[in-house]
């Protein structure tokens, strides 16, 4: 795995680095905004996880966010932050933040969270040369309207692709969709999605489904329906033929 760290406290790289190392993963370090970006930019492809700390110099962590989400909307994405406002960590899950780790931290935490993080996001790799034939048939989810495939992380509304989906967001998806109808309580879906508990942490639901709901709207009605009092759940019933 191929780790980009933003980070500009070096005592902290410094420590993560030691755990890094022994993960074996391959790890570049950035200490300010620009440098990230110009890191990054350099080959955006190339990075499995970033982590990012959103208290940087020369430029904020929420506009470095904004500048990777403007690139890639996949990468996995990680904050840092030692922030406890409830305002900056849901900005930056709108942003595009696939989770966040408040400081101080544990750095077996942090490693726990990136290996989540990428467990879920690498299910999809390795199959995008998957021929057409084979991708057609291999949808784990089907509905009248819409279909999903797991292998290939490609989701589907009135046969227009859902495009942009971070590794969160698609699995947040793929939760709801393979049981229509069903509710899920936020509790359900951070255990579900998420792989630990949040300790009660619902915002990084409703910030997930907020942006979701964004990207399922550019290509037709909305499916994910919110149950009032109790959480969400998909509904593609009310999508017309087109």
């Amino acid at each position: 795995m191929r780790l980009l760290m933003i980070e500009d406290n070096k005592s902290v790289s410094e420590m993560m680095n030691m755990f890094f190392t022994k993960e074996e993963w391959q790890v570049s370090f950035a200490y300010d905004g620009k440098e990230a970006l110009e890191m990054f930019n350099a080959a955006p492809a190339s990075w499995d996880i970033i982590t990012l700390d959103l208290n940087l110099p020369g430029m904020d962590g929420m506009q470095v966010a904004k500048e990777i989400r403007a690139v890639s909307e996949s990468v996995p994405l990680i904050m840092l932050t030692a922030r406890d406002s409830e305002s900056d960590q849901v900005l930056g899950l709108e942003i595009g933040a696939d989770d966040y780790v408040t400081k101080p931290f544990s750095p077996m935490t942090l490693i726990a969270r990136i290996k989540a993080l990428h467990r879920r996001a690498e299910l999809g790799d390795g199959n995008a040369e998957a021929d057409e034939d084979s991708a057609e048939t291999d949808f784990d989810v089907v509905t009248d309207h819409f279909k999903l495939n797991t292998k290939t992380r490609e989701a589907y509304l009135a046969d227009k692709p859902i495009v942009g989906l971070t590794p969160k967001e698609f699995d947040l998806l793929y939760t709801l969709a393979k049981k229509p109808k069903q509710v899920f309580s936020r509790e359900q879906l951070l255990e579900l999605v998420w792989d630990y508990q949040y300790y009660g942490d619902e915002r990084t639901v409703d910030a997930h489904i907020k942006k979701l709901r964004q990207k399922i709207e550019k290509v037709g009605p909305q499916i994910i329906q919110t149950v009032w009092g109790v959480g969400y759940k998909f509904d593609d019933s009310d999508v017309t033929a087109q």
